[in-house]
Parts: structure tokens; C-alpha cells; sequence
């Protein structure tokens, strides 16, 4: 019976002798998998950029595209360096089975294949690949795309580096009187949407949205992933959030439910970005002077009665592509100096 954690794979069995790769084809179907094939590298190379497989059980001497040479292209591929590769051989040749495993092969089986290590290495092989995926998934849930890129790329480590981005701050006005006069599971709902919607417009334009606090979202653009021009992007972002809230309160106002209004502040400059906390719960991030500054922006849209606010570094990269009308300096608690504020003019 087959193990009841090893479900139905999609296996390519790419193997040059016909005879093997008939012979190892029925072992593999009657484990309960699916089973293509491909009889040298090249062919194996071209399916697999076509077609999604769990697993490949690959011969490392074929003549053409052998099995090196086809590990070596796959593990230069960003969207297929993970896929599990099982390597076969009748020639008892050390070298070339080390430099497979080097290549990220996860296991190795002696010609003729003995059925039983068959079974255990695919099993192994297939649930190394589940467990790899729901941890992938498990980090594209709880991150950003461009953040749960880095972390497989880079790694995690605590830290951070410095760059030039731009921070957003975002929040509803009178959300606390607005939570206190609507059910709890009204609430949760309204904000389900809100946030869809800002997620939309600030991924749209780049920006990472790394922080969500009740009604309020922090967002960064720039990091980790660089942008041509950061403050641009997040304003572009600021314009489309605020067109998708006014048609949203139109939607909630026909229906007999409340509106809401938003405030955004941003602004650029030097940050460091990275990740805070501990090994065991850390978050994606930037501080510095920037953050307070975009913070204070947000929380002075309340004062100036303007729905987006922009610092003098924002307003350098917008080019003239959207109008900013300047509200003079304001001094900011805790600001030794005081921060030139633009008000975004929308229609």
C-alpha cells in the first residue's frame, strides 16, 4: 500500500534507454504516480519550462543534454531551481553522483533501482517538496511578495541596510467613533475591503506594505526591492487610494452604510531597512528620520484638512506629473527643525 502522505506526484522520468524508461515508468505508475517522460536532458529541459512536475528521476549518462548538465540548467533558473531531482546510474562513478548532490540533486539510486528505495526516496523526495511549499506559502501569507522574495534569496538575518525610499503613513478618520456605532463583525469586514483596496494601489505602484496597526497601514517604497523613483510611485499610490475610497463611500453611502475618509502622509529620505526583533519574531521594516517625518504628515491632515501630505524630497521627484500646492513649514513635536509640507492637489 502506498504511503498515505506520499499523494498522486506528476513525476518526469527522463532517462535515453527506452527499455529502462518503460521498465521504471510501470514501477513508478504502480507506486500511484503520474508519470511523462523525455529521453534525453534538452527534451526534459523544454517540458519542465512548459509544465509543472514534482519531482524528476533523472539519468545522469545520456548522450546530448546528460543529467549534469540538465541539474546545472535548472538550478541557474530562478522559477525552477527548487524542483526535487532524483539522480539514477549504473556506472559506479563517485565524482559525478558528489557533483549531482553539489547541484542540489536530493537523492541518488544505483541501476538497476531497487523498488523498495524507489518507493522511500520518492516518498522522502515528495514530502521534503511539501513541506518546502507550505513554508513558501506560509511566508507569501504573512509577507509581501517582494519581501518573501528576499527571504529566499538572501536568507534571514536581523539587521538592516540603508537605502533611499519613501514611507508611507495611512489611516481612516474617526475610526474609533465609526467602530464604536457599527457590530464588531461589521467592522472587520469594512476594513477587509479597505485594506484590499490599498494593498491594490500600493502594490500597483511597487510599494510594500509592511505594517497594519487597527485602521492604519505603514508602506515602504524602494525596499527592498529599489525603485526608479520612490516618491512618485507613492504618490501615484496616494492619488489611486484616494479615487478607490471616494468610489467605495459612494458604494457604502447608496447601500445605507458609513463612508469613510482617509489621510496619507509620505515622505523621503534615508532609512534603514531590514529586519527588527527576534529569531523567533521578526518583521520587515525601516527607521530613521523619514518614518517619523511621514508619521507626523499623516497625523497632519487632520489640522490642514488635506487628504495626502508631502515632504520638500517627495515633491523633488514628482516632476510636475501631479500638482502640489505648498502649505509652508510646519514644526512637528519633536522636530528640532521645522518640515516644508505640500499638499497633493486632486481633482
Amino acid at each position: 500500500m502506498r504511503d498515505r502522505r506520499a499523494k498522486r506526484a506528476r513525476i518526469l522520468l527522463v532517462e535515453d534507454n527506452r527499455v529502462n524508461r518503460l521498465l521504471l515508468a510501470r514501477h513508478v505508475e504502480l507506486l500511484g504516480h503520474q508519470v511523462e517522460m523525455a529521453e534525453d536532458g534538452l527534451a526534459a529541459l523544454a517540458r519542465v519550462q512548459q509544465e509543472a512536475f514534482d519531482l524528476l528521476l533523472v539519468d545522469i549518462h545520456m548522450p546530448g543534454m546528460g543529467g549534469i548538465e540538465l541539474l546545472e540548467r535548472l538550478r541557474a533558473s530562478p522559477e525552477l531551481s527548487e524542483l526535487p531531482v532524483i539522480v539514477t546510474s549504473a556506472v559506479e562513478g563517485l565524482d559525478s553522483i558528489v557533483r549531482c548532490i553539489e547541484l542540489g540533486a536530493e537523492d541518488y539510486l544505483h541501476k538497476p533501482v531497487n523498488l523498495v528505495l524507489l518507493k522511500a526516496r520518492i516518498n522522502a523526495s515528495l514530502e521534503r517538496k511539501h513541506l518546502r511549499d507550505r513554508q513558501r506559502d506560509l511566508v507569501r501569507r504573512f509577507a509581501t511578495r517582494e519581501v518573501a522574495e528576499e527571504l529566499e534569496a538572501e536568507g534571514f538575518a536581523l539587521g538592516g541596510r540603508k537605502v533611499q525610499a519613501t514611507v508611507m503613513f495611512c489611516d481612516i478618520r474617526g475610526f474609533t467613533t465609526l467602530a464604536e456605532s457599527q457590530p464588531p463583525e461589521d467592522i472587520i469586514e469594512l476594513l477587509n475591503t479597505y485594506y484590499t483596496l490599498m494593498f491594490a494601489a500600493i502594490n500597483g505602484h511597487g510599494g510594500v506594505v509592511n505594517q497594519m496597526i487597527g485602521d492604519g497601514l505603514m508602506a515602504i517604497f524602494g525596499a527592498p526591492q529599489p525603485l526608479q523613483a520612490p516618491g512618485r510611485c507613492a504618490v501615484q499610490a496616494a492619488a489611486e487610494m484616494i479615487e478607490m475610497v471616494a468610489q467605495f463611500s459612494q458604494e457604502q453611502r447608496a447601500a445605507g452604510r458609513p463612508e469613510i475618509h482617509i489621510g496619507v502622509g509620505i515622505a523621503s529620505g534615508d532609512v534603514v531597512a531590514g529586519y527588527t526583533g527576534t529569531r523567533q519574531r521578526a518583521t520587515y521594516t525601516c527607521i530613521g528620520d523619514t518614518v517619523n517625518v511621514a508619521a507626523r504628515l499623516e497625523q497632519h491632515t487632520k489640522q490642514a484638512g488635506r487628504e495626502v501630505l508631502i515632504d520638500a524630497a517627495t515633491r523633488a521627484q514628482l516632476a510636475d506629473v501631479l500638482p502640489c500646492e505648498p502649505l509652508g513649514p510646519v514644526q512637528f513635536k519633536g522636530k528640532t527643525s521645522s518640515v516644508d509640507v505640500f499638499a497633493l492637489v486632486l481633482a
